[in-house]
């Protein structure tokens, strides 16, 4: 898998997010190398505390494939994702997260927190950080000074 290729993907997205006033945060679900579904942050906008990019990229992609497991899913996003979207790919029983900036005080991914690998959890998650990392940390800096 092309994780370069979909890391960007998910930075199109987090810019999309990022003009629109959201903070910018992009998420991609892949399968067998087809970018299935695709949001960004709408928090904001939505007013919508649990509009988060992962969130939305799970709910797309369930929609489209007709069902709640994603098992074969592949999530790619800009931020190591919170404990909320975390819990949503367990549930979801996605097979692989790859993400870009880790979060030392809200990442449920092995930052603040690790239950995307808990054992006490139902399912764990396949993890890889850092893909892309310094794309994605000058997304923050550009809507920081915005």
């Amino acid at each position: 898998m092309n994780y370069e290729l979909y890391m960007a993907e998910a930075i199109a997205e987090a810019r999309r997010g990022g003009e629109e006033g959201e903070e910018p945060v992009g998420a991609v679900a892949v399968i067998d190398d087809a970018m299935i579904a695709r949001d960004h942050q709408r928090t904001v906008l939505g007013e919508d505390p649990t509009a988060h990019a992962v969130v939305l990229t799970i709910q797309a992609a369930a929609r489209k494939l007709g069902t709640r497991r994603l098992s074969e899913a592949t999530i790619f996003t800009t931020h190591e994702p919170c404990a909320m979207c975390v819990g949503a790919l367990v549930e979801a029983r996605v097979r692989g997260l790859v993400f870009a900036v880790p979060d030392p005080d809200r990442g449920a991914a092995g930052g603040a927190i690790n239950l995307a690998r808990d054992p006490a959890m139902p399912h764990q998650l396949s993890v890889i950080s850092g893909v892309r990392e310094s794309e994605a940390r000058r997304l923050d800096v550009a809507s920081a000074s915005v």
